[in-house]
């Protein structure tokens, strides 16, 4: 079947090459399928010229990439394709959580659940042979009596690499996930699925059902050396929710790039927890090419992390931050307001603490209430979801304990007290590249700081 993959264009600063959907067409086209990827980020391209790309395809069906934070743009490209008569179907997070709603509001034909490939090709082969499609698992119509969900693929080492022909990173903006970077081209892969812990605030956990699959450590060298050979790729991204869960894991990734010679950069933009490194390990990273961590930190309030279920004490953070530091390693962290008993208070300790750890880059962010957290489901979230609202910008819900006021100044205030202080300046500079400045520049007036 000739199938289209679309990522529609959204207001975003952050532009990489779509790894799950670059890992569905390759194991489509496995099963015999055509594919055709269109990055409509990427690419800049309206939702009309979308809509004439799968026209001048042929595509029998399309599949949209949807999640809340581009959930209208998707919504306006499904109507689109619907109206020239194309089957469609669309898939992501916030599907996965609001199926009913999902379907209801675009209009789309087929809502898949969770994990796409195995789904996406029983349906594609329904529809080519004239099968019934309404009790396919993980397929969500407007027909389906008793959905049932499918289970997820157990050896990801039986996936093929994305399909890196059609989302080469050498014809990708310099807007990568993190926003600075040290080597182009680079490249997104992801060495795990799923993720073990209960974070109130996090969809990952529910989409996973908080279990953790790996791929092995050969595999996933073998996919770093083709990105070199066959693109050019001077650096990776990991895109994993724990990366380094499993220590005996990440050394095995870190000596065969070590032992293989394989010259490379890498860094994990997506955050890892820091109770789970230690200065062995990222010495060891360090050494291996790692030259960035994020972590995912949410508070400087150990009374907040508790309400959230982020398992990890205060002294614990600081532990992995500086293990980090002391290896060599830039470090980033990401920090939340608006979290669950959020008060003026502590929004001041959690400046304080991103001011005190050896952090050289930080983001602060307010809280969006996704699909699939249990925070969503604890508010009955999906009547109150202003669609129209930035996702993590824009405050969506405030907690009793605060004012929406101080919610709305505290990223731009704590942005302005981290970075307006000659160490992180000068990091900050350091790492910018001339032909990312203008991204860098829209991305601080989105924040508020110039």
């Amino acid at each position: 079947m000739k199938i289209a993959i679309i990522r529609p264009r959204y207001r975003s600063f952050l532009i990489a090459p779509p790894l799950g959907m670059g890992v569905l067409s390759s194991y489509l086209k496995s099963k015999g399928h055509t594919t055709k990827i269109i990055d409509g980020l990427n690419l800049d391209l309206p939702n009309d010229e979308i809509v004439d790309m799968c026209l001048d395809e042929g595509a029998e069906l399309v599949g949209v990439y949807c999640l809340s934070a581009f959930f209208l743009d998707a919504k306006d490209l499904i109507n689109k394709l619907k109206a020239k008569g194309i089957k469609v179907m669309v898939g992501g997070m916030q599907s996965t959580f609001m199926p009913q709603y999902t379907l209801e509001n675009t209009m789309a034909d087929f809502v898949i659940v969770g994990e796409a490939e195995e789904t996406v090709d029983e349906l594609a082969k329904s529809l080519a042979n004239g099968k019934p499609v309404d009790n396919i698992q993980g397929v969500y119509t407007s027909s389906t009596k008793s959905f049932t969900e499918r289970q997820v693929i157990e050896d990801l080492d039986s996936i093929p690499f994305a399909d890196w022909e059609q989302i080469d990173p050498r014809t990708y903006k310099k807007a990568p996930h993190g926003g600075f970077i040290k080597n182009f081209p680079y490249a997104p892969i992801s060495a795990t699925r799923g993720c073990p812990y209960r974070c109130t605030f996090c969809a990952s956990p529910a989409f996973s059902k908080r279990r953790i699959r790996f791929r092995s450590p050969e595999n996933v060298v073998n996919e770093i050396k083709y990105l070199i050979k066959n693109f050019g790729v001077k650096e990776i991204h990991f895109e994993d929710d724990n990366l380094t869960l499993k220590r005996d894991f990440m050394v095995s990734i870190c000596n065969l790039l070590i032992q293989e010679k394989i010259r490379i950069t890498w860094a994990c933009p997506n955050g890892v927890r820091a109770d789970k490194v230690d200065y062995g390990l990222t010495s060891l990273m360090r050494k291996s090419g790692c030259y960035y961590l994020a972590f995912g930190i949410e508070s400087g309030s150990q009374q907040i992390l508790d309400n959230v279920k982020k398992d990890i004490t205060l002294e614990k953070i600081e532990e992995g931050v500086k293990a980090a530091a002391k290896a060599g390693i830039m470090t980033q962290g990401f920090f939340i307001f608006g979290l669950p008993g959020e008060t003026e208070e502590t929004i001041e300790e959690t400046i304080k603490f991103a001011k005190k750890l050896p952090l050289t880059r930080a983001q602060f962010l307010n809280l969006d209430v996704m699909p699939g957290t249990e925070i969503f489901e604890t508010l009955k979230y999906e009547e109150k979801r202003d669609w129209t609202k930035q996702s993590y910008h824009d405050v969506t819900w405030v907690p009793n304990t605060v004012s929406e006021e101080v919610l709305k100044e505290a990223p731009a205030r704590a942005l302005k007290e981290f970075y307006f202080r000659p160490k992180q300046l000068l990091s900050m500079i350091r790492y910018v590249r001339p032909t990312q400045l203008t991204i860098l520049l829209k991305r601080l007036r989105f924040a508020g700081i110039v």
